[in-house]
């Protein structure tokens, strides 16, 4: 099958202006990017802060472009601006702030304003606000107004907004950083659900690790660059390189580690409660343990 994204020794470089000196620095922010996602993927990305994750997501859908290398989405070359509105529709953006990326006064105008701009019919406006909010359980909050939501429903909002765009490939970049457990896991279940029901290509950028255990695939970012890629079993199974890099683990995989360090007999990389208790009593059936 084809890659949906697709980088080729992707790089971007800025101008840094400073108070100190009247000499420009020229920084790297990301560095000989390969990578492949073939559609229909959860894709998920890990990194300290300032390690490239945000800067690699802008070019996507074309917010930034590439200094040196190539970035194609669905064969498109997002370098080229005649085809930067092909490349838009195909790969939608999720910011980390929801209220930087609501516009409208009500939930289904708010909704309905992406379509709009793909100029949709006004029928099938409202037709793609219906599906779209039902897809992440907002359809009872059509009528509110944004600001009377919780950060969670927000951000629904703001998924909603760009599913009503029908776009191959949606792009997270860290959407629940800003919400409480609660919220996290309302947005990360919708999140779930447009990529396992509706097949919805996704790019997971978060350092929550407990939201990539059910990846496809995991890349993990340093200074601009992929250092660690593979499952979410094979990269949680190295905890010290993780470590290394500044990133933790899920906390059941971390005590699994401890655990398995103390003597005790355990696999590397378990992901989960459940797989965990069923580590440490292999005689039980895993569907009368209950984590």
């Amino acid at each position: 099958m084809p890659s949906i994204i697709k980088a080729v020794k992707l790089g971007f470089d800025y101008v840094k202006y400073s108070e100190e000196s009247e000499t420009p620095e020229h920084v790297s922010a990301i560095r000989g990017i390969d990578l492949s996602v073939k559609r229909g993927d959860f894709i998920a990305i890990l990194g300290h802060n300032g390690s490239g994750k945000s800067t690699l997501a802008k070019h996507i859908n074309a917010l930034l472009v590439p200094t040196s290398g190539t970035m194609w989405i669905d064969g498109i070359d997002t370098s080229k601006v005649e085809e930067l509105w092909k490349v838009r529709q195909k790969a939608g953006m999720v910011f980390q702030n929801p209220d930087n990326q609501i516009i409208g006064t009500v939930v289904d105008e708010d909704v309905g304003f992406g379509p709009e701009n793909l100029g949709v019919a006004t029928e099938d406006i409202w037709s793609r606000v219906d599906d779209a909010l039902s897809k992440v359980g907002m359809l009872g909050f059509r009528d509110r107004s944004p600001n009377k939501l919780s950060g969670g429903q927000k951000q629904r909002v703001a998924i909603a907004g760009v599913v009503a765009m029908h776009p191959d490939c949606i792009v997270l970049d860290e959407p629940t950083a800003m919400l409480d457990p609660n919220g996290r896991r309302e947005v990360l279940e919708v999140i779930r659900d447009l990529n396992e029901k509706e097949g919805v290509t996704v790019l997971l950028i978060t350092h929550y690790m407990e939201e990539v255990v059910f990846a496809d695939h995991v890349y993990v970012m340093d200074q601009g660059e992929l250092v660690m890629e593979g499952t979410p079993r094979e990269i949680f199974s190295q905890v010290e390189t993780l470590k290394k890099y500044k990133l933790t683990v899920p906390q059941v995989t971390e005590l699994a580690y401890e655990l398995k360090a103390a003597g005790v007999k355990l696999p590397d990389g378990v992901l989960t409660r459940q797989e965990l208790v069923d580590a440490l009593m292999p005689a039980a059936d895993s569907g009368k343990v209950e984590a």
